[in-house]
């Protein structure tokens, strides 16, 4: 059993979760994830780490409140256990060595894209961000965005709040305003990681993607999140999750990230109605 030890709504549907978990905190790396049930009850969820405490023995997850398993934890407090919390996973992003990079984040996705954009910083790289949401009601982390970066554009797609438009229009303004980067590194929702890597590929610009959206059982047993990666069939829970994102077949990512939301949505609406079943 593994204790929360804070809960905080970032917004009304996000929800940052410190978790007590020293064994995970002591080897943990931006980029990795863990997975964790709820229950015994519980499926299997993977979630990419958003933060760790080695002194306090914490790990940091933030999770958007869309399916069954994130519901059921979105009804845990503070000084709450859940069921199980296994890591690290995954491959850690890849950060050493670069003199100045971008880093693109969209929506939740920003809550990965922080521990990797101050690992960057740490590491000695110039870093520039661009991080984007539907509107302002949505941004967050911004405060930490702009503290590790020299450039932050923040964007919406209804202009209520930073620039508006999408990411993929303020990137293209700082590479044509003469930023040479070393690395474009995009993490978000599987149509906006596609659009940034074809926007970059024009100007030979390396680009990372993490591929974690698409990850199911966190194992690679379940076969959901298999892409076809330079023609090669890859795994991004075993083999990533980041990867090259001018290799990637988008096409097939798109098309298996969808079907992942639809079961999602399904599952979704079948544990509201068995929480309005226990209310009455």
């Amino acid at each position: 059993m593994f204790r929360i030890v804070k809960k905080e709504a970032l917004k009304p549907t996000v929800i940052l979760y410190e978790i007590e978990a020293p064994l995970i905190a002591k080897k943990a790396q931006p980029g990795q994830f863990i997975i964790l049930r709820v229950d015994e009850d519980g499926e299997r969820v993977p979630l990419t780490i958003h933060d760790y405490d080695r002194e306090k023995g914490t790990v940091s997850i933030i999770v958007q409140i869309v399916g069954a398993t994130t519901e059921k934890l979105m009804h845990k407090n503070e000084g709450d256990y859940i069921q199980d919390f296994v890591g690290p996973l995954g491959k850690a992003t890849e950060t050493e060595g670069k003199k100045k990079v971008c880093v693109v984040g969209g929506g939740v996705g920003c809550a990965i894209a922080y521990p990797v954009l101050k690992k960057f910083h740490d590491d000695g790289a110039e870093v520039h961000a661009v991080i984007g949401f539907k509107n302002k009601d949505l941004v967050i982390l911004e405060d930490k965005f702009r503290a590790a970066s020299s450039v932050l554009k923040v964007c919406t797609d209804d202009g209520s709040y930073g620039q508006k438009g999408l990411v993929t229009e303020a990137l293209k303004e700082l590479i044509e305003a003469g930023n040479q980067y070393d690395e474009i590194f995009a993490i978000g929702p599987m149509i906006m990681m596609k659009f940034v890597s074809l926007t970059t590929q024009p100007y030979g610009i390396p680009t990372t993607v993490s591929m974690s959206p698409i990850m199911i059982d966190g194992t690679g047993m379940c076969g959901g999140c298999r892409l076809a990666v330079g023609g090669e069939m890859k795994f991004a829970c075993v083999d990533g999750p980041d990867f090259d994102g001018h290799k990637v077949d988008w096409n097939l990512a798109v098309k298996r990230n969808q079907m992942y939301k639809d079961w999602e949505l399904h599952k979704h609406e079948e544990v509201c109605n068995l929480f309005k079943k226990e209310a009455e």
